[in-house]
């Protein structure tokens, strides 16, 4: 009897893998050998062995055409042709203008859907000719769950306090660098956001922002401290996993604009990122 023969056997009897997976291991094996398993170590803080045949696959996604599209994945918050994904403040909603979203004094808007672990992508321009100095200038913000921001601003010589130029975790962490664009010129955000996780009312996780803008990084794992505050300490207070996202009107009527806005759903919890899609049945008969 082949080797493959009995691995047939074995699967019929036993019934532990899937038809992909066992064609996975089978072209694996083609590869590797059918002895591939035999003698690899445990992966550090994981079920997996090193080189794990039947640790689960990257899920396929396809790429936008450039690095501002959105991915087959993405849900799409805005694409210039409506704005029926937000919420305005009482009722009132910001302009549409040019396939863009404008700020126009009525209030903040919000999502109408609630996320936690997300990566977004949005694009936003500062007015052409600016009016004020410091946080005066273009001032808006990104809000993940309606608490922890983003800062926007044009920072174009435009100087202001650290924690509170472009690009910060407003009010907690200045950016590494100022990439700033000029006024009238798109700014680009892409944004990885890891929710807080609390338990009975406790914190057991803080919250962290990866912030890229213009391309450059800006934020790198930056742990958040609390919900966004002026002049005060952050501090966090007990909510849900998932919340709405704020894009925030300062009111100062400048009217700065947003386009091309979209974000994948994440789950970058521990478990989550060790066992991608795995389930419980496939690792118990797998003996991990």
């Amino acid at each position: 009897m082949s080797s493959t023969t009995k691995v047939l056997a074995l699967v019929a009897l036993t019934g532990c893998l899937s038809v992909a997976g066992y064609q996975t291991i089978l072209e694996t094996w083609a590869q590797e050998g059918p002895n591939w398993m035999k003698g690899l170590p445990q992966q550090h803080h994981s079920v997996w062995k090193v080189h794990d045949i039947n640790r689960p696959k990257p899920r396929k996604v396809d790429p936008g055409e450039t690095a501002t599209d959105a991915p087959s994945d993405a849900i799409i918050l805005f694409d210039g042709s409506s704005l029926d994904e937000w919420q305005g403040s009482g009722g009132k909603m910001w302009a549409l203008v040019d396939g863009a979203m404008e700020v126009n004094n009525t209030g903040n808007i919000r999502t109408k859907r609630e996320f936690g672990d997300c990566q977004l992508h949005l694009e936003y321009m500062p007015p052409a000719k600016p009016k004020k100095v410091s946080q005066g200038r273009g001032n808006s913000g990104i809000i993940f769950m309606e608490r922890y921001e983003v800062q926007v601003l044009d920072n174009w010589e435009n100087p202001t306090y650290s924690d509170g130029y472009i690009g910060s975790v407003y009010g907690q962490h200045p950016p590494l660098v100022n990439p700033c664009r000029k006024p009238g010129e798109w700014q680009t955000y892409d944004i990885v956001f890891k929710a807080p996780r609390f338990e009975d009312g406790k914190l057991v996780s803080t919250g962290y922002f990866t912030v890229f803008l213009n391309g450059v990084l800006v934020q790198h794992n930056a742990e958040i401290y609390g919900s966004v505050v002026w002049r005060k300490l952050a501090k966090y207070s007990a909510h849900g996993p998932k919340g709405k996202i704020v894009l925030q009107d300062h009111g100062d009527r400048q009217n700065p604009r947003f386009r091309n806005i979209w974000i994948r759903e994440l789950d970058l919890s521990r478990g989550a990122l060790d066992n991608r899609e795995a389930s419980a049945e496939l690792k118990s008969k797998a003996g991990r």
